[in-house]
């Protein structure tokens, strides 16, 4: 369980200490840097990200204030093994209601193994996850195999929040600092589950799951100076 107590980061490097490899991640021209230095720049949400909820036309995501953002914030899953490390958990409020956020910050990183690589020769800790995941998303667990892991869990994670903080709005971000939108097309992949086609610098519904609304995104950013 996490520890519920949280103290306020009043620069970028303090999230350093989060990381799980911080010696590793935290680089000039790395997402976990860049995402930190992004979301301290801006009062509120970053600049790029504004623009995109602006430019989707919900109600929600129209001048949304920032409640809380939490750094690396770890979300338990079941089946034993390590919980899902979101780079950031944000808490919004739009148009009255409250949104669930995960951000995943994206460079050159890739977002790790398919779900048919991560579950070869699974033991039952690992069906027990993928089974419960795929409940929490509304996803037929025999269509999920060309997908990336990480984007399950991370998007679960929103899903999860959602309900833990009574909210009935969830939204997976994707905040990307690579020049050419690297692995976007793994995301495309991802969204097709739903049926909808994501677009670059945009908020799309994806669909109401486990009585939540559930939204997708990809925003692009310049890698920030620091």
């Amino acid at each position: 369980m996490n520890n519920p107590i949280y103290i306020p980061a009043t620069k970028p490097e303090d999230w350093r200490h989060l990381l799980a490899e911080p010696d590793k991640q935290w680089r000039d021209g790395y997402s976990a840097k860049s995402l930190a230095v992004a979301w301290h720049r801006d009062a509120g949400f970053p600049q790029e990200v504004g623009r995109a909820f602006d430019k989707s036309g919900y109600a929600i995501f129209k001048n949304p204030e920032l409640l809380l953002a939490i750094p690396e914030h770890k979300v338990p899953l079941p089946g034993g093994g390590n919980p899902s490390q979101n780079d950031l958990f944000v808490l919004a409020k739009g148009n009255g209601q409250i949104i669930s956020m995960t951000v995943e910050g994206k460079v050159s990183e890739p977002f790790g193994p398919l779900v048919s690589e991560w579950f070869q020769n699974p033991s039952e800790g690992k069906r027990k996850r993928l089974a419960y995941l795929c409940k929490i998303l509304g996803l037929n667990a025999n269509h999920v195999s060309s997908i990336r892991y990480q984007l399950l869990h991370r998007t679960a994670s929103a899903v999860i929040e959602a309900d833990r903080f009574n909210a009935t709005n969830a939204l997976m971000l994707v905040h990307s600092f690579s020049p050419t939108n690297k692995w976007y097309d793994d995301f495309e992949k991802f969204s097709g589950l739903y049926e909808v086609q994501v677009k670059l610098n945009e908020i799309i519904f994806a669909g109401r799951v486990n009585g939540t609304e559930l939204y997708l995104g990809w925003v692009k950013g310049d890698v920030p100076k620091r």
